[in-house]
């Protein structure tokens, strides 16, 4: 085998050979987008189709001398589309166009910033229907999984940012340090400091689309996560009281019970610097329980009782802390769900639940 994108510091995802056979087409994350490169398949440099592409470009195919793709973006659902190799693309189904007439799906808006410790950070804001940039809107942070993982600008069927803006806020989605599409080195950044650094930045980035953003009222905030991000929701619970509700989905909230008790276990040693019983003061200094004596903030909280990444336990031993600590909470358990919320009307209710508690609050 040879190495053709050594040099490329991003990971490729799906890719498929030209028909001459000279040329591999495929997508690869870059700043919260998913976008089409090609190299020559006896190497090379690797070249961008279009740096300024917007959306998320999946499923490759070159044949018959064109090149075939899904492609979604925040303010349209999947279509199949053919991809100009100058830059932009041509729809070749209507599976969904007609499905979203009348509804206002704005376009996420992005925005960057440079972090305490001098990291350039991405972030996307999803606008509520109906928007008025004259108007002052509650801010709530959606805070995506992974961690090695990125908010894109497209659309998601178990965490969607639209429909968490619908009742009328801003949704804030931020790629924390250990995001990917950034380069390498900006994902290796959170081993040794899993939480703490991410859960500064994303505080870090709400101020400042506060400070940018005049349509922000930032004295109503909130903060959402699901999975990794249901870490942070933990970790914040811990560390500030800079919201005034948090919701967390399937969130660990003691480094050692996750580690012992979920489906993976050796990359947790990894990003902690050894196993519990080692010497590295991360599972101490870096796990929410350590700091269950400052939970304050209102939580919401959820969990699937099939969940095996982050089993029900953790969940349960948050709810026990905020229930010792007297802070106002729900806790909701899907008996049939695994770590996503999945059906319909489970899904439903979810989301009624979700908008009911940040009502309350904001």
């Amino acid at each position: 085998p040879e190495l053709l994108t050594a040099g490329f510091d991003r990971s490729p995802g799906g890719f498929d050979l030209s028909d001459d056979g000279e040329t591999i087409y495929f997508t690869a994350a870059d700043a919260g987008r998913s976008r089409v490169f090609s190299v020559r398949a006896s190497g090379g440099e690797v070249s961008m189709l279009d740096s300024e592409s917007r959306g998320v470009y999946a499923g490759i195919r070159a044949a018959g001398g064109q090149l075939v793709a899904r492609w979604e973006c925040s303010a349209a659902p999947a279509e199949v589309v053919r991809v100009n190799p100058e830059g932009g693309h041509d729809a070749l189904s209507a599976f969904n166009s007609a499905r979203i007439v009348g509804v206002d799906m704005p376009a996420f808006r992005e925005f960057w910033f440079e972090s305490s410790k001098g990291r350039r950070i991405h972030s996307w804001l999803a606008l509520p229907p109906g928007f008025d940039e004259k108007k002052k809107y509650p801010l709530v942070l959606q805070i995506h999984g992974g961690p090695f993982s990125s908010s894109m600008d497209a659309g998601h069927v178990r965490w969607d940012a639209l429909l968490l803006a619908a009742p009328g806020y801003v949704v804030l989605m931020t790629d924390y340090t250990g995001s990917v599409g950034y380069g390498e080195q900006f994902s290796r950044n959170i081993v040794g400091d899993p939480l703490k650094t991410p859960g500064e930045e994303v505080v870090e980035a709400a101020n400042a689309a506060i400070e940018q953003f005049s349509f922000i009222d930032g004295d109503r905030q909130a903060a959402t996560g699901a999975s990794y991000g249901g870490h942070l929701i933990n970790w914040l619970q811990g560390t500030t009281d800079h919201f005034k509700a948090l919701v967390g989905h399937a969130g660990l909230v003691d480094l050692e019970g996750q580690y012992s008790s979920s489906d993976v276990i050796y990359h947790r040693e990894l990003m902690n610097g050894g196993p519990p019983w080692g010497d590295s003061p991360v599972w101490k200094e870096q796990s929410p329980s350590s700091y269950a004596d400052r939970f304050s903030t209102p939580i919401l909280l959820t969990i699937g009782e099939k969940d095996y990444r982050v089993p029900v336990n953790q969940t349960i031993a948050a709810w026990s802390y905020v229930q010792r600590q007297q802070v106002p909470g729900r806790l909701l358990v899907f008996h049939d769900a695994n770590h996503w919320i999945m059906k319909g009307e489970e899904a439903r209710y979810f989301w009624q639940e979700v908008h009911a508690f940040l009502a309350q609050y904001l």
